[in-house]
């Protein structure tokens, strides 16, 4: 983990508020792995940042972050539960904590997933002052999985295009090609919701959404022109 800029403290200009004006900032972290967690917190109280909790599973996560309020959480994306599931959860309820998910490598799905649920960072467990740059605004993710997720971005919203037996083109976004492919893997709405990491609700507007472009009535419909396409 390299340091942050050396003038990220510097003072800026008048009237703006800079990290040494600000309170300590305080920290909450979860995960399973107690060698690795404690050496981490002891890293953040060298640095002067309060750890004011350590939780090791989502759902202690969840309450803890209601009762300490935390300004940041630094989160292992196993931490029994689901680190990806607990921020998407808070992200839900509107929580303002900063969320950074560690992971024990750096692995590009997770990555994203942890992007698109709301995360503010992606690091390896190796971290150090980067709590300090997230709180002044900064993304906090490895340089390598920077273009990762440029390429990505510049292609989520395409759409893809396919043609039914009619003779007619439809276009589906993204996401909606990934809900369909849940729906051809035979998957409830709630277990596309747990796999997207998206609300009952969000899967369902979806599926509404392929339904109509489809002109089908039903998943089994919609299923059976795929398959005829």
């Amino acid at each position: 983990m390299t340091a942050p800029p050396s003038d990220l403290a510097a003072t800026g200009p008048a009237g703006d508020e800079t990290l040494d004006s600000r309170p300590e900032p305080r920290v909450l972290v979860a995960g399973h792995d107690s060698a690795t967690f404690n050496g981490i917190r002891m890293a953040l109280e060298e640095a002067g940042i309060v750890v004011c909790g350590q939780v090791a599973s989502a759902a202690e996560l969840i309450e803890a972050v209601t009762r300490l309020e935390p300004d940041v959480c630094l989160v292992d994306v196993d931490v029994p539960g689901g680190g990806l599931v607990a921020a998407a959860e808070m992200r839900a309820w509107k929580s303002s904590v900063a969320v950074i998910m560690l992971a024990p490598d750096l692995n590009e799905e997770d990555f994203l997933k942890a992007m698109a649920v709301g995360a503010i960072g992606y690091l390896p467990k190796s971290i150090s002052a980067v709590v300090r740059a997230v709180l002044l605004g900064e993304p906090a993710m490895p340089r390598p999985l920077v273009a990762v997720l440029m390429n990505r971005l510049r292609g989520g919203g395409a759409k893809r295009h396919l043609v039914v037996p009619d003779g007619r083109g439809v276009d589906l976004t993204s996401r909606e090609w990934e809900v369909l492919d849940c729906m051809r893997e035979g998957l409830s709405t709630r277990e596309i919701a747990a796999k997207l990491l998206i609300a009952d609700v969000t899967v369902r507007r979806h599926i509404g959404a392929v339904l109509k472009k489809l002109h089908v009535q039903s998943r089994r419909e919609a299923l059976e022109l795929l398959r005829s396409a």
